[in-house]
């Protein structure tokens, strides 16, 4: 249970943090890390290019927004630890979510440093680490839950920033699409997708397994109503993470809750008015990936899939749904597309340059980045 004593530490821990340290005074940028190999350096862009939540390593956690090499410009000190960012699409404002079971929401300004008063869960509910921007960037969409029930909800916030009272203000909720909510994305500019793990739990804990029932639901953003739900045959292959491919498809990564020998198939596409298809893996490949997928993004027909639990990444081929590579990356993490190349981030501040071809550039961030970054356009 969240008490009003754990609310007001939230608070005080935010308040009496430094809230932001800038690229001139953060000892970040003289943190990068001994080179060897066939590591190397990028050239610093000097803009923003990716957010991210992260350790820190003096301690605690922060969200990073940082250029193309990873070299930090803005650290916001969170007040535990961090999972998704959403990012308005044509905008300068972000939001970064506690990790599951959240207690807060903190929304900054990425091109200045600014950030609004922290947005704390009340005590009948927390976050569940992830949300969207509305398309004209005003509303922002977070997925919660209701504590003893795990009753899936979108918080819908109304973000203020023309004024001197700039804040977040809750102003509707939508609901009845099932327990257990995490990533939520736009699929198009009047649907919001969710993907619907299923599992109810207490703290961290589940407690239904047996009876799972995840799903990806379609959610119009007018009316609340549900438009469409696709599901899988095997139940305990928690929905959890989605991305939006160049076509319209939806991509989820899933997380697997049964039996720990058993290879399931982690990543499946969803066209509309159709069933959902797993991607194509051998047992002992889909084994590598430890029965988690965390972050997903797609490039000109192919689609890369991040596992920190499983310490790779894959890259398919969407055409036939084939997995073409796997490679290890110790904790990765996020993933994006800069400049037609993906860039994989992971936990130990390795990044990597991929490009659909399989070719890598490997640079070090002082960033220890968590499972989840925003790529900007």
């Amino acid at each position: 249970m969240v008490t009003d004593l754990t609310r007001r530490k939230l608070l005080k821990m935010t308040l009496t943090s430094a809230s932001v340290v800038s690229a001139s005074t953060m000892s970040g940028c003289s943190m990068l890390l001994p080179l060897g190999g066939d590591q190397q350096i990028m050239q610093v862009s000097g803009k923003p290019a990716i957010i991210g939540c992260s350790r820190r390593l003096s301690g605690g956690y922060a969200a990073v927004v940082a250029d193309t090499s990873g070299t930090p410009l803005y650290q916001f000190p969170l007040p535990a630890r961090g999972h998704g960012i959403a990012v308005q699409k044509n905008g300068a404002w972000a939001a970064a979510f506690g990790r599951r079971p959240g207690q807060y929401m903190q929304v900054f300004n990425y091109q200045t440093g600014e950030q609004l008063p922290l947005v704390v869960a009340k005590p009948d509910r927390y976050f569940y680490g992830h949300g969207v921007f509305s398309p004209d960037g005003q509303y922002l969409y977070a997925t919660e839950g209701e504590r003893g029930t795990s009753r899936g909800i979108i918080g819908v916030y109304r973000i203020t920033t023309e004024t001197i009272n700039a804040r977040v203000e809750k102003v509707s909720e939508l609901t009845g699409f099932g327990i257990g909510p995490h990533e939520v994305v736009l699929a198009d500019v009047n649907t919001l997708a969710i993907g619907v793990g299923g599992v109810h739990t207490q703290g961290r804990t589940p407690v239904n397994l047996a009876s799972m029932q995840p799903a990806l639901v379609y959610l119009d953003i007018a009316t609340g109503k549900v438009d469409e739900q696709a599901v899988l045959a095997d139940k305990q292959l928690s929905i959890r993470h989605l991305s939006v491919t160049e076509s319209g498809d939806v991509v989820c990564g899933q997380q697997y809750r049964g039996e720990p020998d058993h290879a399931a198939p982690l990543v499946a596409v969803h066209q509309r008015g159709k069933a959902l298809q797993h991607l194509h893996a051998e047992e002992e490949d889909w084994l590598r990936f430890n029965h988690y997928i965390a972050s997903i993004a797609s490039l000109d027909g192919y689609i890369l899939a991040t596992s920190p639990r499983g310490n790779c990444y894959g890259v398919w081929r969407e055409s036939d749904r084939q997995l073409i590579d796997i490679k290890p990356l110790i904790d990765a993490s996020g993933v994006g597309v800069i400049n037609n190349n993906w860039v994989v981030g992971s936990g130990s501040g390795k990044m990597l340059t991929v490009s659909q071809h399989g070719q890598l550039v490997t640079n070090i961030s002082p960033v220890l980045w968590d499972n989840h970054w925003s790529v900007l356009d």
